[in-house]
């Protein structure tokens, strides 16, 4: 060692400093390495359970019920990660149907009762009614024909241009059926509602037709002064597929004169849904959106949520339609836990109509017989109120 320079007996240095410095660089990083991992696990777990437990719930446009009915959602059964309802603004039934099937983030939609039957003639989803179920039907809509002047019946509106709204909305499929079957031919135009409802008020267009919840809230302005509500015939082939309505002064004062009613024909709405595979997560969170829906119905038909509300029967059944299968046995589980109460209140019934009953010429013997017969009657008489 003596007869080396010192740069030559220093030489070990530089590798040992080097070595040394690389050491305490792995232990410095260390702690942040770990931090970064541990963060990276909590966004991804947050990621994860965000996503677990919303609900995308595709609607109508903002003039609409569909809208308003999954605001309302939202309002209620919003509880922060565990179940969030996502309302978005939907193009009508027909492409509510396709982001339900193809567009990522869609759970549920609200949809018109007409459209499954509409796709299965069209056929451009491949087996649809297997593949879209639905959860409840919602309350019924009402077709709006409203015309503006020089127009008094739905006769006059012949090769006159009538809006029919948006391509692919439920409206434009419905309007283009109804029509038909009144076999009135009219230029079809595809403006949205609020446009066609000033065109139709300057004389731009002859009317317009909009399929949504009364009363609704593009026609409680004062922009529709001057145009009026036309009835709607209501023929047999017509009432096939759509039910019987109204309107009175009360749910347009200023499209209906105060004692009069205009007659019209109304669609139901659905909460349609994708036929998940029941051992799928898809499948378990719808399944928890449906227990806590029908699980607090009873807060949706109390102030402030909408009116429409009070006319939904979670009972009732869709022609045509598949039940989604949580919401199916959601049901069938309530009625065997409210069966004692109903029988309790249906003996109290028999008990107060007994006399009534047998002074018609019943004898109590025969009453105990019908008892059976008589409690189905009370169900169906019941679920009929409901509906009503």
């Amino acid at each position: 060692m003596r007869g080396k320079s010192m740069w030559q007996r220093l030489g070990i240095l530089p590798a040992v400093f080097l070595m040394i410095a690389a050491v305490a660089l792995a232990v410095a990083a260390a702690p942040a390495s770990a931090q970064t991992n541990k963060s990276k696990k909590q966004a991804s777990n947050l990621r994860e359970q965000i996503n677990r437990g919303t609900v995308g719930i595709i609607s109508g446009g903002i003039n609409g019920t569909y809208i308003r009915i999954a605001s309302d959602l939202a309002s209620v059964l919003d509880d922060g990660n565990q179940l969030r309802i996502l309302p978005l603004i939907g193009k009508g039934s027909v492409q509510n149907i396709r982001d339900i099937l193809y567009l990522k983030g869609i759970d549920i939609g609200i949809v018109q009762s007409d459209v499954l039957a509409f796709l299965k003639r069209q056929r451009p989803h491949a087996k649809i009614e297997d593949r879209i179920h639905y959860i409840t039907k919602l309350y019924n809509e009402e077709l709006h024909l409203v015309a503006g002047p020089g127009v008094n019946s739905v006769q006059d509106l012949a090769g006159k241009k009538v809006n029919f709204g948006n391509k692919g909305s439920g409206t434009y499929m419905s309007s283009s059926i109804i029509f038909e079957k009144l076999g009135i031919k009219v230029q079809p135009t595809s403006f949205d509602q609020a446009t066609a409802v000033e065109m139709t008020r300057k004389g731009e267009i002859a009317a317009l037709v909009y399929i949504v919840g009364k009363p609704a809230r593009l026609f409680q302005e004062a922009s529709v002064q001057g145009l009026k509500l036309l009835p709607v015939p209501q023929t047999p082939e017509i009432l096939e597929v759509y039910l019987p309505s109204r309107f009175t002064s009360e749910d347009y004062p200023a499209l209906v004169p105060a004692g009069q009613e205009v007659r019209t024909l109304a669609v139901g709405a659905v909460m349609a849904v994708y036929n998940w595979d029941a051992s799928g997560e898809r499948y378990a969170k719808v399944s928890r959106f449906v227990d806590n829906f029908f699980g607090r119905f009873s807060e949706f038909q109390q102030a402030p949520r909408h009116s429409k509300w009070r006319e939904v029967n979670l009972n009732t059944e869709v022609p045509g339609w598949k039940r989604f299968k949580a919401a199916d046995e959601w049901l069938a589980k309530a009625k065997v836990a409210q069966r004692p109460s109903l029988e309790s209140s249906f003996a109290r019934f028999l008990a107060e109509q007994g006399p009534s009953l047998r002074s018609g010429g019943g004898e109590a013997a025969n009453l105990d017989q019908a008892k059976d017969e008589l409690f189905r009657q009370f169900l169906l008489w019941q679920a009929k109120q409901q509906s009503q």
